[in-house]
């Protein structure tokens, strides 16, 4: 495996990398017990058996929930079917476009939009999870305004599981992803 060494990376993808690293470090320093934690292991287990049986009988390798604090918990178990993930998301009211970007590649065309939000002006990622939400991604629909488009890219590796995410919002709308290499162009987002 080729692994570039982190001067090589784009912005993106060491954003991506960075948010992975400190959810890890989140979630090796919490040392306060809850009720929350305390039932983990069963919340654990129901979500294992919520991903497995659909994965046995052929079913979408993800699962997307609503919690009660109307955030969208996002699991992955395998990279496939973006379209069906989109179309999960888009019926729980979040209008987004999802994409799943392979290691070494991005999404054009460049740009995929008329301008990106920042995320400090639309945080639709919530990073870290709040409590509760044991997702592996949470993403906030109420910050996606009318007229406005979220944008998932999700990183994947070449074992086809989600290594990160890349979660904006668009003024308008949003051109579909066409996968190019890094090399291709700069990234513009």
């Amino acid at each position: 495996m080729n692994v570039p060494v982190e001067r090589d990376l784009s912005e993106g993808r060491r954003q991506l990398l960075k948010e992975f690293v400190m959810t890890e470090i989140e979630k090796a320093h919490r040392t306060r017990p809850s009720r929350v934690r305390l039932l983990a292991p069963v919340g654990a287990l129901a979500a294992a058996v919520a991903v497995a049986v659909p994965l046995l009988f052929g079913g979408p390798a993800y699962a997307v929930s609503r919690a009660s604090d109307g955030l969208i918990d996002i699991s992955i178990s395998e990279a496939q079917d973006p379209e069906g993930l989109q179309a999960e998301l888009r019926g729980l009211g979040a209008n987004v476009v999802v994409s799943y970007v392979p290691d070494g590649k991005k999404c054009g065309p460049e740009p995929r939009a008329a301008r990106f939000l920042s995320k400090e002006e639309a945080p639709l990622s919530v990073f870290p999870p709040p409590e509760g939400h044991e997702a592996g991604f949470v993403i906030d629909p109420k910050v996606i305004k009318e007229g406005q488009t979220g944008v998932l890219e999700f990183s994947v590796s070449e074992e086809r599981k989600v290594a990160g995410i890349w979660a904006r919002v668009a003024e308008g709308p949003v051109a579909d992803c066409e996968l190019v290499g890094t090399t291709d162009a700069p990234l513009s987002h």
